[in-house]
Parts: structure tokens; sequence; C-alpha cells
């Protein structure tokens, strides 16, 4: 066993956990923060992104261990109480999302987008910047529209 302490969503956290634990296992057993989901185990579908050190980064392709001291944010810490983040709220507003379990990643994976090219950010850069993360329900339109949505929300704020 190993000892790892990291920040997660604001708070000081730490485990005991097996050296060949990932991160998405430690958010989601040892934290049961269960908003980062792990749909491929192969970093190919983007379910798992989370921010560690504010990059948007797979926790399917990262050990626990690895994010030692790290801060990381997860779907769970971007509301503040009731209030949406303006991402969030977007991807409400645009009908982002039909089943709901990729949400959690495009939405992280849209909050790094806007940071890395702000509010003005285009459609085809936002599309571009997505091929990493898979959605099996939707056509990426509305997905793309609350991004943008989100990103100009997140610039005016």
């Amino acid at each position: 066993m190993a000892s790892v302490s990291m920040t997660v969503n604001g708070k000081a956290v730490s485990g005991e956990i097996d050296p060949r634990t990932l991160l998405v296992q430690f958010l989601r057993e040892n934290l049961r923060l269960t908003g980062t989901h792990v749909g491929c185990d192969t970093s190919q579908c983007g379910a798992c992104v989370v921010h560690m050190d504010g990059q948007a980064i797979k926790a399917c392709t990262i050990l626990a261990l690895q994010c030692e001291g790290a801060d990381v944010l997860t779907i769970e810490g971007l509301a503040n109480g009731s209030d949406l983040h303006p991402m969030q709220a977007a991807f409400r507003e645009h009908h982002g999302l039909q089943c709901g379990f990729c949400t959690p990643g495009m939405v992280i994976a849209g909050i790094g987008i806007a940071q890395r090219h702000g509010g003005d950010v285009s459609e085809a850069v936002i599309a571009h910047e997505l091929e990493g993360n898979l959605c099996r329900c939707t056509g990426y339109r509305n997905i793309v529209s609350a991004i943008a949505a989100g990103a100009k929300e997140m610039a005016d704020a």
C-alpha cells in the first residue's frame, strides 16, 4: 500500500491505495465522487476528464500517486451550491446532453477549451478539441453550441 494526498474540489484528501490505482479509481472508489465516469479504460472516450493543476486530463491514464500534492477538480466541484458553473448552465440551456454519461467529461473539457481560447472560441476549434471526447447519443451540434455559450459566459463573468 502507498499513501497519497491531494486537493480534490478544494478539500485536502488522502488515502492508502494500491500503487497501481488510477486517479479515476481513487476518485470513484475511495472518495465516492462518481461523476467522473469510466467509459473505455483506454483513454479513448473522455468520460473521465478532470482538471489537474488547471489542465484537462483523462483520469484513466494517470496513477493516483502521480497526483501527489496536485489540485484536482471534478464535475462535483463546479457548482456553488445550487448555482451551476456557467458551462454547466450552458449545457442545460443548449441541451448539450442526452443520456448524460459523457456529460461530466464534456463539461470539464469545455471549461478547459474556454480557458485556453476565451469567450470567442470558434465552433471549429471546439469541434477539433473535442476529438478525444466521445458521445454516442448526440450529433455533437448541441455540445459544441453549449461549449461556445459557456465560454462566452465564462469570459463575461
